[in-house]
């Protein structure tokens, strides 16, 4: 295996917030054994100096063209790790130019593979996320079986306004990503985007949404029955609840994401709904909604102790309706921990 460089260039926005605890939109990160810089404007200068961990210098990236390849030489700089799965290639260029004879070697999800196992604090947040985005679901499903009783003509585009407005009451600073608000046949859609379409007595709802808090994201879906669920609906709902719930009895530390994935996707198979299972079973989560491990087939890495993923197995019927059920947990040594509190 290839040694890690002795420096390294980071500029992807979240890696650089876990280093040093800037989230400004410019800037990127020198790391030697030395020394870390971190590089922004005049914009950003004093809102580095109040948040950034000590021992990080503030450099004004306006003067990079000296200042860069001066801070190069003084480390003795001759190999150089950089995220390709981030730079443009424009952007690439740039560093080379005024980077003199420096090797570049790609350090793609280095620090990813850092985030992957959180802190006591990392897991606080992530908590606190999460109930936040607990408490504004319980009040979507009320405004949900309160519309349906009522027969009046809120929207998919309505849901998912108020699903921000409600996460704002509670103290979230953003939503981890665009509330995904599925009525009816709607629902069978995977990542479906709010429309105009106005709730009927008789819709299966479902709901994806996530909250951010102190920059650590939430996931959830949640598939809310109409007052009168069908069989079909009703099986459908168990089938997808059973293989959810016995994934998560079986996911702990070591567990490859492969076989986590194919706990909930072999029960799915069982009950002759494999077609119309189309994603992975779960991820990681952190400052980003989609982080390293992964619960899919093509994972084989295996699960470690105080990660956090989440666990969420679906099925969609086209043009009838879908339900998916996720949760985050926290994962140990014998087992996990539900992080998510809202009944399914």
């Amino acid at each position: 295996m290839p040694k890690t460089p002795g420096a390294r260039l980071i500029t992807n926005k979240s890696n650089i917030a876990y280093l040093s605890n800037f989230t400004g939109s410019a800037g990127f990160m020198l790391l030697t054994k030395q020394k870390n810089y971190l590089f922004t404007d005049a914009r950003y200068t004093l809102r580095a100096e109040k948040t950034v961990k000590k021992g990080i210098e503030i450099v004004d990236s306006k003067g990079i063209k000296e200042g860069w390849p001066a801070i190069l030489k003084k480390h003795r700089i001759s190999t150089l790790g950089i995220e390709e799965s981030d730079l443009t290639v424009e952007r690439m260029k740039r560093f080379k130019k005024i980077s003199g004879k420096i090797k570049f070697e790609d350090i793609s999800y280095l620090i990813e593979k850092e985030r992957e196992i959180k802190s006591k604090q990392e897991i606080k947040l992530l908590q606190k996320s999460q109930d936040i985005n607990g408490k504004v679901f319980i009040e979507i499903k009320k405004i949900i079986q309160e519309n349906q009783k009522s027969g009046s003509k809120i929207t998919e585009l309505d849901i998912a306004w108020k699903i921000k407005e409600l996460g704002n009451k509670y103290g979230a600073e953003d939503i981890s990503f665009e509330p995904i608000v599925g009525f009816g046949s709607n629902s069978a859609i995977i990542h479906h985007a709010p429309s105009n379409r106005t709730l009927k007595k008789n819709d299966i709802v479902l709901i994806d949404m996530g909250m951010k808090y102190q920059g650590y994201c939430s996931d959830m879906s949640r598939t809310i029955l109409p007052p009168k669920p069908s069989e079909k609906q009703l099986e459908i709902y168990n089938l997808v609840l059973k293989a959810q719930v016995e994934a998560i009895k079986q996911i702990k530390n070591g567990i490859t994401g492969k076989k986590a994935d194919a706990i909930s996707r072999d029960i799915i198979k069982k009950g002759g709904y494999a077609d119309y299972y189309n994603h992975a079973g779960g991820h990681g989560i952190g400052l980003d909604v989609h982080e390293t491990p992964s619960l899919s087939e093509g994972y084989n890495g295996k699960l470690k102790s105080n990660s956090v993923v989440t666990v969420e197995p679906g099925i969609y019927l086209p043009g009838e309706f879908g339900v998916r059920i996720e949760d985050m947990v926290l994962v140990g040594a014998k087992g996990v921990k539900n992080l998510t509190k809202v009944p399914k």
